[in-house]
């Protein structure tokens, strides 16, 4: 059997470059990796969580058509743009999303989701309780908010953010989560047996 010496030489040279691009492409991998790491901070992932829970909570209200799905922020806003970033041109059927951000308790009007930001967790009880019966859908990653009443509360955990969910503080706003959102979550449950 005769072999070609110019066929080998060619399978080698096929051989090294398959190599090449397999390299580059793991280097491009990982660096794309890296920037998608960088780029994405921790207020970003929360503001699509936020973005999100609108899909996952009946707040059995009749509202207009048309009228602002407002997603409000209480104190410091940690999200910065990414909130806004986040919504911009996004609708919930034909209702428009709308981020307020509000000084104090008593400026929330019309609002379905609400950042209690960190800077608010000295009032937080008093805060808590001036929404209590309101069907707004509270969330925040101060310590301890679904335990102390809160709704939804962000947990960051070897970096990966995790949700605790106070089912009595929701049931107690008249508002339904999905199954979608509690399955994932940590349960807390502040009745009794």
């Amino acid at each position: 059997m005769l072999v070609n010496p110019l066929s080998l030489g060619n399978q080698r040279w096929a051989n090294r470059s398959r190599v090449r691009v397999r390299v580059i492409a793991l280097f491009i991998a990982l660096i794309v990796q890296s920037v998608l790491a960088q780029t994405f901070n921790e207020y970003q992932i929360k503001a699509i969580f936020l973005f999100n829970f609108a899909q996952f909570v009946d707040w059995s209200q009749p509202a207009k058509a048309d009228a602002p799905f407002v997603i409000g922020v209480l104190g410091e806003d940690p999200f910065r743009d990414s909130l806004e970033d986040t919504v911009r041109g996004e609708r919930l059927d034909a209702r428009p999303f709308l981020v307020r951000h509000y000084r104090t308790v008593h400026d929330i009007a019309d609002c379905q989701i609400l950042f209690v930001s960190g800077s608010e967790a000295r009032q937080l009880s008093a805060l808590l309780e001036a929404l209590r019966g309101r069907r707004i859908l509270t969330v925040s990653d101060v310590e301890d908010f679904a335990l102390r009443g809160g709704m939804v509360q962000f947990v960051t955990e070897s970096k990966r953010i995790k949700l605790k969910i106070n089912v009595d503080a929701a049931r107690a706003a008249n508002l339904t989560l999905s199954s979608k959102l509690l399955r994932p979550a940590t349960i807390v449950s502040l009745e009794k047996d």
